[in-house]
């Protein structure tokens, strides 16, 4: 069976790796990886492809950013052409990203089969551009991976038939547990002159947060009080660095005598500081689930998620952007009274395998 495999942002290359590892075990399996370039820093791409043992692209459509419409237009215009020119069996996208809504109404039109990895995921808002991105691609998909019942159970009510709907666990925890040991051997703590659990990671890169004077001086507001108490280490995103440029908050920034704001990391160098860290705030959905396994607190800078596993079970709380819940829910985690989670069912490193087997079985018969 000869799988197109579609990467474009940044999670997606945790989630295919592992997928793709374990195509290559299988004789049934002919895989082409297509990266779109919705992701466009070419040196992260990189570091990422090198990180995660992923092979080069064997295709890469360059589509770059530009507005939600713009983005999409082009990755299905560019998508048209490879599969004309591959008729490929099966098109695998993974994520919520503008790629995977692209790719999949494409594989759609041309009548190619599509599986959606990470299906079934709602925070109920459609005011996130992500949320939409996810109800389209489960609609055409024809075969759904999960990584929670709740994920099930929110197919069943939208009218998806059970016989698509398979929970298979968390391919992004595949590659969480398979690169754990080798992230050990980082040197990231001694780079940035760290000792194990006495700091915080924060990322921030949600427009909601960053494009939104207020919500990020709320945020910046916690996190000022914060720093005070543990160093604080952020990985800042260049879109976030530029908002605090253009709403005048560099100022504040530099007040955090703390606070240290450093480049984007790869893989193994962020997940060794995070599985290191006292306490990780973020608006990530992947890192939610990362420290839910790694048993590290999370405060998520966001009103809802898409992933309650991780709050039900897991060791994350929602904090949204208001500074004296940040601040109470961060001191809670420093004096000790961090959320204690359990792993998530399935969330065992060998989601991967579950759903390679599952395709030779539905899709060869």
């Amino acid at each position: 069976m000869l799988v197109v495999n579609v990467v474009g942002a940044r999670p997606n290359f945790m989630k295919i790796s592992p997928l793709m590892r374990a195509m290559k075990r299988r004789e049934s399996f002919e895989s082409v990886l297509v990266h779109t370039g919705q992701h466009y820093d070419d040196n992260m791409s990189k570091n990422l492809f090198r990180d995660l043992e992923l092979p080069e692209p064997d295709l890469h459509l360059g589509v770059g950013s530009g507005s939600h419409a713009w983005q999409t237009a082009e990755v299905m215009v560019r998508f048209e052409k490879v599969l004309a020119d591959l008729t490929p069996d099966l098109v695998l996208v993974v994520g919520d990203a503008n790629s995977t809504l692209a790719c999949s109404i494409t594989a759609t039109k041309l009548g190619v089969s599509i599986a959606h990895v990470e299906a079934g995921l709602r925070s109920f808002d459609r005011n996130i551009p992500e949320e939409l991105n996810r109800v389209v691609t489960d609609r055409l998909s024809d075969y759904l991976f999960t990584t929670c019942q709740e994920a099930n159970d929110n197919l069943g009510r939208e009218g998806i038939g059970k016989e698509k709907i398979f929970l298979v666990g968390n391919v992004m925890i595949d590659s969480l547990l398979a690169k754990l040991e080798q992230a050990k051997q980082s040197d990231i703590l001694n780079r940035l002159g760290m000792e194990s659990a006495k700091y915080i990671v924060m990322t921030l890169h949600r427009p909601s947060n960053v494009d939104n004077q207020k919500t990020l001086r709320n945020i910046l507001h916690g996190l000022n009080v914060i720093q005070q108490k543990l160093p604080v280490i952020f990985p800042a995103h260049p879109r976030t660095l530029k908002q605090i440029t253009e709403f005048g908050l560099s100022g504040q920034i530099a007040e955090m005598t703390h606070l240290h704001l450093v480049e984007p990391l790869g893989y193994l160098d962020f997940l060794s500081l995070m599985s290191q860290s006292k306490l990780v705030l973020t608006d990530s959905g992947g890192i939610q689930e990362e420290t839910t396994v790694l048993g590290i607190p999370c405060l998520t800078l966001r009103e809802n998620t898409e992933r309650p596993v991780t709050v039900t079970e897991g060791t994350n709380t929602l904090v949204g952007s208001d500074p004296n819940r940040i601040i109470d829910e961060a001191m809670k985690v420093l004096n000790g009274y961090g959320k204690v989670g359990q792993v998530p069912k399935l969330w065992d490193g060998r989601a991967s395998e579950r759903i390679v087997t599952i395709l030779e079985k539905e899709v060869l018969g």
